[in-house]
């Protein structure tokens, strides 16, 4: 008899070892003809390791992301070759541009009909090169082990984002010994130098309106209270781009909330008139910064990021801090003196009250019709400050981020960097089952329409998910681009001419339906949904005239 320590295992169940070795209890995926050895160890595992059956290949994608998202582990997504692992490429760019942890695992044909285009054959490592942090090509069965321990070691490591690794059949179905090992842990990093630190120190000494700017990076490595004690240790603003939000309580006194394109009025504002800016493991991306002229003609930029590549890669930096994000945070936050700044809190108190008054003359429509301010009234009173709010793109992300009330971190799933229409009922999915809580999706018509099929995964799963469709008629935020920039030519755009009945194509999936045209029959249905333990969709009728404010429009109203 075998002893166990030296027992020869086939691939396929070596992959499923290494995944619980890795701490691994959930896993999303669709099987196929390559992955069929996989599959048949995941059947012998299935008390072990929760396999989630989804309607596609990219929703399973995106029910990782959002799993990671939501619970701060790796998530993990299974295909088959060919058409199943290019079904995961939009998913993987999804992870890649928004730093989230991810193992995506592909089979493909025997190592001997690789070049040969085989039925369901596909170079899926050089597909999606330029969209994974890394990726494998398994050839021997003796590496797989290993080979999966470093994919998880590099997904969390540094800046997190998505692996790779493609597994042919025959490496699944060879013998190979099988050593158990601890969980891989992520690597260390440089610091920079304690010169760099205290030169940081002296430049944020000499400024009189600091405004501190966090991203991703802030969130993902939980720096939102070190962030605001700093905050109020310097007389400072705390603003965020689109991925920073949730590191702060959004009623924080300090928190101005979401810069930018369609970011608060406030906090856009004074990020333009701060003289210097503390940027927090965040990119300065083109929508944050509105393509303002280089930020350093007016103001001090340092610049703090676990990826040194992103050190004035956008905007040119006085000082860049590279290294363990957290690490460096807390280092340079020690060195900063207390200040005070009342000429700068008065101005930026202005801003507030500015802002305020322009939301309030820009909401003209009256109590009978349903607008975004009025659900997130609803929203924010009724929603538990615990549940997650997965979002797709386009004028509802919008409003989610301008509206939306968050108290605790990592309670907003939503594609920024890639901008993913499609990618909320996915994500949704995987952050429900991540948390084992009630989820919220907040979508729009023409997003949900793209995979609305996760709806079966749903339902078969029996997941406490309740589905906000914003049903304007339209692509909102493209047409609103249409309506500003090319004279109102609204090139299918337009959506009114579709039939689809979101209830009934809710109903006919098994999940119940219902539909809102007013805030007092939106109060009543989101009440009543958020007492189901099923799918619930509430198809919000809105006007489709209505806009995701910019600043700039505000000023405008």
């Amino acid at each position: 008899m075998q002893n166990e320590k030296t027992k020869r295992l086939r691939g396929a169940r070596i992959l499923i070892e290494t995944l619980l070795e890795q701490g691994v209890t959930d896993v999303f995926g669709y099987p196929g003809g390559t992955v069929l050895d996989i599959y048949d160890e995941l059947y012998h595992a299935r008390r072990r390791l929760r396999h989630v059956l989804t309607a596609h290949e990219q929703g399973a994608a995106h029910a990782a992301d959002g799993y990671a998202r939501a619970t701060g582990k790796v998530g993990v997504v299974i295909a088959t070759s060919g058409p199943g692992a290019t079904n995961l490429v939009t998913g993987l760019a999804t992870a890649m541009l928004d730093s989230v942890p991810l193992v995506a695992i592909t089979g493909n044909v025997a190592t001997s009909m690789i070049g040969r285009d085989s039925f369901q054959e596909v170079d899926i490592t050089g597909v999606t090169l330029p969209i994974t942090k890394h990726n494998f090509f398994v050839q021997d069965v003796c590496e797989l082990a290993d080979t999966i321990r470093e994919a998880f070691a590099i997904a969390r490591s540094g800046r997190p984002g998505p692996v790779l690794i493609d597994i042919p059949k025959d490496v699944q179905q060879a013998l190979c010994v099988f050593r158990p090992a601890p969980p891989a842990a992520p690597r260390s990093l440089p610091q920079s130098k304690e010169a760099k630190l205290d030169r940081a120190a002296a430049l944020i000494e000499k400024a009189e309106r600091p405004y501190i700017y966090i991203g991703g990076g802030a969130l993902g490595c939980g720096l939102g209270e070190a962030v605001l004690a700093l905050a109020e240790k310097l007389d400072a603003v705390v603003g965020c781009s689109f991925m920073g939000l949730t590191a702060v309580p959004t009623d924080a006194p300090r928190f101005l909330g979401m810069q930018g394109m369609h970011g608060r009025y406030a906090a856009s504002a004074a990020f333009r008139e701060a003289d210097l800016i503390l940027g927090v493991g965040v990119r300065f991306s083109d929508r944050a910064t509105e393509g303002l002229p280089a930020l350093n003609d007016r103001a001090t930029v340092i610049q703090m990021d676990t990826d040194i590549a992103e050190l004035g890669k956008n905007v040119p930096v006085d000082c860049g801090l590279h290294g363990d994000l957290r690490v460096l945070f807390l280092l340079l936050a020690n060195r900063c003196a207390a200040q005070s700044h009342p000429d700068w809190a008065a101005r930026v108190q202005a801003l507030r009250s500015r802002e305020a008054a322009l939301l309030a003359s820009a909401e003209s429509a009256g109590e009978t019709a349903l607008t975004p301010q009025a659900m997130f009234r609803v929203i924010n009173a009724l929603r538990d400050p615990q549940t997650v709010i997965a979002t797709d793109v386009g004028q509802h992300q919008m409003w989610t981020a301008q509206f939306a009330a968050f108290r605790q971190p990592h309670t907003l799933v939503s594609s920024g960097g890639l901008g993913t229409m499609g990618y909320g009922l996915g994500a949704a999915i995987g952050a429900c089952i991540g948390t084992g809580k009630q989820t919220l999706l907040i979508t729009g018509d023409g997003s949900f329409g793209m995979n609305l099929t996760e709806l079966a995964t749903a339902v078969t799963e029996r997941l406490p998910l309740v589905i906000l469709v914003f049903d304007n008629r339209s692509l909102g935020m493209v047409r609103q681009m249409q309506q500003t920039a090319f004279g109102g030519r609204l090139a299918w755009t337009d959506l009114s001419a579709r039939k689809t009945d979101f209830v009934r194509v809710a109903e006919a999936f098994g999940a119940k339906g219902t539909r809102a045209e007013t805030p007092a029959q939106f109060k009543k249905a989101f009440a009543a949904a958020l007492k189901e333990k099923t799918p619930v969709l509430i198809d919000c009728r809105l006007d489709p005239e209505l806009q995701a404010f910019s600043p700039l429009s505000l000023e405008e109203v």
